[in-house]
This record gives C-alpha cells, sequence and structure tokens, in this order.
C-alpha cells in the first residue's frame, strides 16, 4: 500500500494564517487532481462541528476538508481541546469527551495521546494521496517543546517536510524568521524547507535585500510572498480573528438589516453567522457595550462554552437588561444553544459541569429552565420548521447539536421546529421555542443560518420585504458562496506561491 505524502505548515505565531494557507493548498491540490486532507493533531478551539458520525472536532479542519471536497472527519483533528478557564479545557479525543482537566493533568496523558493521534493520523495515510499538516501557536515555544504533541513533534514522528510561515503585517519578520530558526534543533531545522510571509502589502522589490538576508542567513528559500487580501473570505475559528472583527470599521448602508451578535467572552462556534456576514443585505456586528443593542433589527445570544459564567457577566455588564429592553421596545432576539439557555428563566448546573454556579437566573424571555447534564449531545440532524414565517412548510433544514442541557418548557410555549433525523436516523424530537408574537426563538441546533430558506426568511421579514423576487437580487447561496471563495484563494496562492517548489518538496 503507497502511504500518503505529507507537508507540514508551521507558524511563528498565532494567526500568522496557518488554517488558511492549509485551506488553499488543500484546495489546490483538490483542483489539481489529488486525493488530499488536512490534518491537526491537537486544537484548541471553542468553534466546533459535528461529524456525520456523530463526532466532535475543530471547526478549522472542517474548512479545510471543504476547500478539499471531503467529508470532515474527527481523524483530521483527532484532539479538540474547548477552554473552560484560564487554566483547564475540556477534552475530546476522537470526538468524543475525555474529561475536563488542568494543562498539567493533560500534558500527564501525552504518552497516550500521542497513540491516539498517531493512530487517526495512520488512518488517512492510507486514505489519500496528499496529508497537508498545520502546526498550532509558534512553532519554537521552547518551554513546551517537552510537551509538544502539534508542532515538531508531530513533523518528526512522520518526516514531513515543513513550510515556515511568518505575518509581516505585525512587523519584525525578518527577525521572527531567524529566531525561530535559531532556537530549532539541527533536526527541526534539517525539517523546514521554507518560508512563507503572509499579508503583504506594499511593492515587492522593496522587499527583496530582506528576502535575500534570509536566504543567505538561513540557507532556506522563500517559497512564496502571499499579498494581502480584502475580498477574499475563509471562516477563522481563532479568537483573534473575532477581535480583529470587532476592531474593524465597515461602512453600511442605510438599506442593510442591522443584526449584533453578542460578544460572549466564552462565546463558542461564531462561525454560525458566517453566512448572514456574507449576505450583502446585512450587517453583521459583533459588539460588547449595552447601548449598541438599540441600534440593532436583531440581536444575537451565541452558542457558550460557560453559559452560566456568560450569564452572569450580562447581568453584571448591564447587557441583560438592555436586551430585555430592546425587547419590549419591539426588538426581535434569537439565541443558539447557549444563548438559546439563556432566554429562559435559569439555568441551572448542580453538576458542576460548566462552572462553580450552580444556578443563575434567565433573561425570562422564553417559558422554560436549563439544567446542565454530565453527558454531551452530539449529532447531526435535519429537522423541519413549525413556524411558517421562518420557512417553506415543504423545507427541511440541516444543523448540529453540541450541547449538555436539557430545557423543560415550563408553561405554553410553541416548538421551534421539530428533528426529524440524528445521525441519519429517524427520530420525533421538539426543539427550540419561540413567543407567541415570534420576536424571541431560540434553538440548540447550530448552522440553523446556514440554511438558505430560513436566512432568507429572516432577512425579509426584517427587511419588511414580502416580494420575494425582488429580496432575491439582494440574497445568495451559502454553500456556492462558500466554493467561490475557495476558488478565489487558490487562485490567490498560485498567483504567490511557488507551487513548483512546493511539489519538489512533497516529492510528487
Amino acid at each position: 500500500m503507497v502511504k500518503a505524502r505529507s507537508l507540514m505548515i508551521l507558524g511563528t505565531g498565532s494567526d500568522v494564517g496557518k488554517s488558511i494557507l492549509v485551506a488553499g493548498l488543500c484546495r489546490i491540490l483538490k483542483q489539481d487532481g489529488y486525493r488530499v486532507a488536512p490534518f491537526k493533531a491537537q486544537n484548541m478551539a471553542l468553534n466546533s462541528f459535528i461529524t456525520l458520525e456523530g463526532g466532535e472536532m475543530g471547526r478549522a479542519q472542517v474548512v479545510q476538508a471543504e476547500a478539499a471536497s471531503i467529508e470532515p472527519h474527527v481523524d483530521m483533528n483527532p484532539i479538540l481541546l474547548k477552554p473552560t478557564s484560564n487554566i483547564g479545557s475540556q477534552v475530546i479525543v476522537h470526538g468524543r469527551v475525555l474529561g475536563n482537566f488542568t494543562a498539567e493533568e493533560y500534558y500527564q496523558k501525552k504518552s497516550d495521546l500521542v497513540k491516539q493521534v498517531m493512530e487517526s493520523y495512520r488512518r488517512l495515510e492510507a486514505q489519500y494521496q496528499i496529508l497537508v499538516l498545520e502546526g498550532a501557536g509558534s512553532a519554537a515555544e521552547i518551554n513546551l517543546k517537552d510537551k509538544d504533541l502539534v508542532n515538531f513533534s508531530m513533523a518528526e514522528r512522520v518526516q514531513a517536510p515543513v513550510l515556515l510561515v511568518a505575518d509581516i503585517d505585525r512587523g519584525g519578520v525578518f527577525a521572527s524568521i531567524v529566531g525561530h530558526m535559531e532556537l530549532f534543533t539541527p533536526a527541526e531545522r534539517e525539517l523546514v524547507k521554507g518560508f512563507i510571509i503572509n499579508k503583504f502589502r506594499g511593492d515587492p522589490s522593496l522587499l527583496l535585500s530582506g528576502l535575500e538576508f534570509l536566504e543567505t542567513r538561513t540557507g532556506k528559500p522563500v517559497i512564496g510572498l502571499v499579498h494581502y487580501y480584502k475580498d477574499i473570505n475563509i471562516p477563522e475559528e481563532d479568537s483573534v480573528a473575532l477581535d480583529l472583527k470587532m476592531r474593524m470599521t465597515k461602512e453600511r448602508s442605510q438599506e442593510q438589516v442591522r443584526i449584533g451578535v453578542i460578544r460572549l467572552p466564552h462565546i463558542s462556534n461564531y462561525t454560525d453567522f458566517d453566512s448572514l456576514e456574507q449576505e450583502p443585505s446585512v450587517d453583521l456586528t459583533y459588539f460588547t457595550a449595552p447601548e449598541q443593542i438599540f441600534d440593532m433589527d436583531l440581536v444575537v445570544l451565541p452558542g457558550s462554552k460557560n453559559t452560566l459564567n456568560d450569564l452572569r457577566y450580562l447581568h453584571d455588564q448591564g447587557i441583560a437588561e438592555a436586551i430585555i429592553s430592546f425587547h419590549a421596545k419591539g426588538g426581535t432576539v434569537v439565541g443558539i444553544c447557549g444563548g438559546y439557555q439563556m432566554l429562559g428563566r435559569k439555568v441551572l448546573d448542580p453538576l458542576g459541569v460548566e462552572s462553580d454556579l450552580q444556578e443563575i437566573t434567565g433573561l425570562g424571555l422564553l417559558d422554560m429552565e436549563t439544567e446542565l447534564l454530565g453527558e454531551k449531545v452530539t449529532t447531526q440532524v435535519r429537522a423541519r420548521l413549525l413556524w411558517p414565517e421562518l420557512a417553506d412548510p415543504a423545507d427541511q433544514v440541516h444543523g448540529y447539536e453540541i450541547h449538555m442541557g436539557q430545557s423543560r418548557i415550563l408553561g405554553l410555549a410553541t416548538p421551534l421546529l421539530e428533528i426529524v433525523e440524528r445521525n441519519g436516523k429517524p427520530v420525533q424530537v421538539k426543539d427550540g421555542l419561540i413567543s407567541s408574537n415570534g420576536r424571541v426563538w431560540g434553538s440548540y441546533l447550530h448552522g440553523l443560518f446556514d440554511n438558505d430558506g430560513l436566512r432568507h426568511h429572516l432577512i425579509r421579514r426584517l427587511m419588511s420585504v414580502d416580494d420575494e423576487e425582488l429580496a432575491k437580487e439582494r440574497l445568495g447561496s451559502f454553500k456556492y458562496w462558500k466554493e467561490e471563495q475557495y476558488d478565489k484563494l487558490a487562485s490567490h496562492l498560485r498567483n504567490h506561491l511557488d507551487m513548483n517548489r512546493i511539489y519538489q518538496i512533497i516529492g510528487t
């Protein structure tokens, strides 16, 4: 059996573009006729996804799998860490929760985790022709070298050639690259086959002397000078990327629907809103100031990895009071997963699943309460919406569940939808609630807004546009839009990377 060849993308820090470059390379290799898959041994993120088998994995590898036109599988991200506090994370191995651990407790399990990682890698190696591996953070964290699972320790285990990526937009790019090379061991330096300088702006000729210096000093070539772009949108899962979004200034049209997503301290799965963000008719904003709520047409409470503490944050910051006032004045409020739980009367955590809080008062906008349980629900689902103003009666929606809570209806309330299939098996389960006036609703289903029909109905309702043909001119297909972005990214990278050199490095 012929094993897959490999290429590893390591970085000089977080948010230098590793995930996006892996996605783009996966697309290029797929376009060139190769069976290619992404791989990241260990990912730390609060954005996750549920596979067809019901396993949980990081969203970055889902995006990379989409770029490669293959079905995401937990083997592409065998270990996922979901931070629950500053010192601890929920650890997910092969798609299932192993438990909550401090960093010290987690690193004590390294030998077993390496075994799990290599099992996943070997399975992928047997199925694909090329594997594109991604590292995490900086590849030169010498204080964590003996604990490394995902950077050079992974590259050395499979002898993957490495391209080191640096972000020139931060400044000090030459010092960063040279400094990293100085900190690498001789064996690690041998694996590095070249550099990619990312997010370049300006005249490339002004950089020539610096590139020559790099190649002379390190003996390694610069494989690409990737120019900064604004017109390509690839989902990112890092909280750094979300914070950058919040700092960006955007031009707003008076005709756009204004949708605000509350930036919770433990926000999770904010990729739920990428489909709204790409709509020309929508101005999507992440915000934290209570007064900003009153500028919105719709306010969204997103998912959370620590619902009770984030709900306490809403109360402490005056955001909860502002949401209640916004609704009383005619505003629409939506909650997804943890955000849905916050809309009820209270949230209970008697087992200490998420925090030291055992109970906290909710917003009281939906007549229900939630209790967190010890077992996590992870399913892909199909469902039918029960409220006709959000979808055509014949339409079904797709989404996925990731939650440890069970919500109970306390009085008269209308379910939002009925789940008809979980992980490919038929079921009949009600999910979510909607108020009688339709201005408050929530669901456990992530990915709801990715369904074109639901998203378009919601936007038309907020726009107060009844003419479907008129609205259709301003609304698009999210699936088509994503494919277009992957193709644009591939074209951009082909223009700025030496793909012939990369193919030589891979050994194809």
